[in-house]
């Protein structure tokens, strides 16, 4: 089996997660992938596949060699984004994509104005949506890649190697990826994970998060006699919203410049609640963001007395650098083995997280590698075939050299 035919199998599951529910995995339909993937790996010849209780699924090439080398990992996540539905996915290979723009389905048109990241892959051959669902690039293009390269590895015993470990695992999407992720069963002494964009990405730096819930107590009076008793909770949302910084915000920022995102309002005249996530690559400013959404209820409290507004802030991830650092090797290790497979490395930091962030700080030194899904949780991504096999390649020279050193 080639690396797009798992490709598409995968996307085949909907495996969308949900931050409203309180279950692990998030969604029960998560764990028909994982049982496929388990599956898979039993065929495939992989040691000790196991399917746990929270939805992880964690596998292992044996070494081909008499001496000790490092052991090592790779990890994807298959759920999808709750941002875009990922049912009934349609997916359409276009073979040396010419350049132009893409009609995916009659009237949805994937344009290289709005879009140019598509010219960048003119010539190669590239899989879309039909412009109604996401791919699901994030993360199974991963998951093909690592699945893809273990098997070549397993093809070609003159490729010398450690132990390789590899892991998937549900609700990266909702920030839960590594919630229960078992890095002492995992046993590795680093791992990546394969879930970064275009061709050449490395990350290993990434946003401290943490999200923040916002909830508004109004009183409500017909509104005929509701002079000086009615609280209208809808107004004091909106009021809210407007005291953070309109020029910190995910539309107006880019590199390492933070921002207030709001996810959603659900508002009545008697309650309001304001979904919030705070992201910041600097730790110090980051902690700022925090005391000042703090600092803003506070204001409206002491504006329209206290308890009518409340919030509650909870860190999500840091940022890996802080643990990445210590260890140089890692990193160079994946420098070395782009450049042997032709690979320009770009490294620049995650506008974002990735289970890699918090599972640096579970001990498991754990940076970010391309996968080549484009334009993530919505109808217009894709990816490149031909970079998708790049990456499978560059897997596998990473455990090449792992075990040359």
């Amino acid at each position: 089996m080639n690396i797009t035919e798992r490709f598409l199998n995968y996307v085949g599951f909907d495996t969308q997660s949900s931050e409203e529910s309180a279950t692990v995995p998030s969604t029960s339909k998560q764990l028909a992938l994982a049982n496929f993937l388990k599956e898979e790996l039993e065929r495939e010849g992989l040691a000790d596949v196991e399917l746990d209780d929270k939805g992880y699924v964690y596998a292992t090439l044996k070494s081909n060699i008499d001496r000790k080398v490092p052991t090592i990992g790779f990890i994807s996540h298959y759920d999808t984004s709750p941002d875009c539905s990922g049912a009934d996915v349609k997916p359409r290979i276009i073979k040396n994509y010419d350049g132009n723009d893409i009609e995916l389905s009659p009237g949805i048109v994937f344009s290289t104005k709005k879009f140019p990241e598509l010219l960048d892959h003119k010539g190669e051959d590239i899989i879309v949506t039909d412009g109604h669902t996401l791919l699901g690039a994030d993360d199974k293009a991963g998951i093909a890649e690592i699945m893809q390269a273990m098997c070549f590895l397993r093809d070609h015993n003159d490729i010398q190697h450690g132990d390789i470990r590899i892991a998937f695992n549900p609700d990266e999407e909702i920030g839960m990826g590594a919630r229960h992720f078992d890095v002492e069963k995992f046993g590795c002494e680093w791992a990546y994970t394969m879930d970064g964009g275009d061709l050449g990405n490395l990350e290993y730096e990434n946003f401290n998060a943490a999200s923040a819930k916002v909830c508004i107590k109004g009183i409500s009076v017909h509104p005929g006699y509701a002079k000086g008793k009615m609280v209208n909770a809808n107004r004091l949302a909106v009021e809210f919203a407007a005291m953070l910084p309109a020029g910190e915000t995910p539309e107006t920022t880019e590199g390492y410049e933070g921002f207030y995102h709001l996810l959603g309002i659900e508002a009545n005249i008697e309650n309001a609640r304001l979904s919030y996530i705070i992201r910041d690559h600097d730790r110090d400013k980051f902690e700022r963001r925090k005391e000042f959404i703090i600092e803003c209820v506070r204001k409206m409290n002491e504006k329209y007395g206290e308890g009518t507004v409340s919030v509650e802030v909870n860190d999500q991830y840091y940022n890996m650098k802080e643990k990445i650092d210590p260890m140089p090797h890692v990193i160079d290790l994946v420098l070395e083995a782009m450049d042997e497979c032709g690979v320009t490395p770009k490294v620049e930091p995650i506008r974002g997280g990735t289970d890699g962030a918090q599972l640096s700080f579970m001990g498991l030194p754990c940076p970010n590698i391309f996968a080549g899904g484009i334009n993530f949780h919505g109808p217009f991504e894709f990816v490149s075939i031909q970079v998708m096999e790049k990456a499978m390649q560059v897997i596998v020279k990473i455990c090449e050299l792992t075990a040359r050193k």
